[in-house]
């Protein structure tokens, strides 16, 4: 009862948002809300801390990474990009190089996963789709599909590239590209609960990973120059290349990080294992939570993590609401 008294204010200080803050400390924050769950959660966790142990009054922008980036590269905003995966990025690291960027730390601490998977049932009675050798001298073992992500997603661009060097549609495979994060979860669960074949991109941390257990598909090794080149929408000469392990990242403009000093060294601190994260996703995926709710179960359940993110003067005020 106690824990569920302390979410149930923890979410109405999430309602009442700003207006619920200390004086404004640090003026305002624009920061990306990214459209897959991992990358909302942190967004979520992160406006809380801003808002009420910093007195931040913060702006959230919707957008996904390939936009966030060239956003910030002509404009300076949004100040703060949540969840970026930079080995996935082309244009990440040219922005650090012209400290347009700064890059503040790992948003998630061991990495993240990115791949194309099949089901780990269909894999056990199909051990040959673990490869794509396999799945192309059957491609109606997988439903004749591949399950992208989104456009304006780095992956969007990335498995078009692959798919072209490839050439999936010779050979009988078909590029179904999702219009949503959503939707792209919502196959996966279909496929699970009819037992019916389905192959496509997925990453981790995700509650979706979790709780339908899938297997990867072999469809190269990783070649740095090939796999920069997949990263963009002109390369010429596209070429196999599996994904690097990713560094995920929370990036501020340089601006903001010298206008915002106290807010950068908080982002700099905001950081999850693929375990919290992955639990948190599931709960949130079980619950059909919101994300200011998942953020909730998070702040409730994670003290002993978040608590040491915040300021001295963060923690009092924090410990006043809490």
């Amino acid at each position: 009862m106690k824990r569920f008294l302390q979410g149930t204010a923890l979410a109405a200080l999430f309602a009442f948002g700003a207006t619920t803050a200390q004086a404004a400390d640090c003026g305002k924050v624009s920061i990306t809300e990214m459209d897959w769950a991992s990358a909302q959660v942190v967004t979520a966790v992160s406006e809380f801390l801003m808002v009420q142990g910093y007195g931040c009054e913060v702006q959230k922008v919707p957008s996904s990474t390939v936009p966030a980036l060239t956003s910030l590269a002509e404009t300076g905003e949004p100040d703060i990009l949540t969840e970026v995966w930079a080995n996935s990025t082309p244009s990440y690291e040219p922005l650090l190089a012209e400290n347009k960027l700064v890059e503040l730390g790992n948003v998630l601490s061991d990495g993240g996963v990115e791949g194309w998977w099949i089901p780990a049932y269909l894999a056990e009675s199909n051990p040959e789709l673990t490869t794509m050798e396999g799945i192309l001298a059957n491609p109606g073992a997988v439903g004749g599909k591949f399950h992208d992500c989104p456009s304006g997603w780095a992956c969007d661009i990335i498995n078009n590239n692959n798919l072209k060097a490839i050439d999936i549609e010779a050979q009988g495979l078909e590029r179904f590209q999702h219009g949503s994060g959503e939707t792209l979860q919502t196959s996966i669960a279909a496929a699970y609960a009819d037992k019916e074949p389905w192959f496509g991109y997925y990453w981790a941390p995700t509650a979706v990973l979790g709780k339908y257990p899938m297997v990867a598909v072999e469809f190269g090794e990783y070649n740095a120059e090939a796999h920069a080149c997949n990263g963009s929408a002109d390369c010429a000469t596209p070429a196999v290349s599996a994904y690097p392990a990713s560094k995920v990242v929370t990036a501020a403009s340089s601006a903001f990080v010298e206008r915002e000093p106290a807010i950068a060294e908080l982002m700099k601190n905001v950081s999850f294992t693929n375990a919290q994260m992955g639990e948190v996703l599931a709960w949130r995926l079980d619950n059909n939570a919101s994300n200011e709710e998942a953020a909730v179960y998070f702040l409730s359940n994670y003290k002993d993590v978040w608590a040491d993110w915040l300021s001295d003067d963060a923690k009092a005020k924090l410990a006043a609401l809490l």
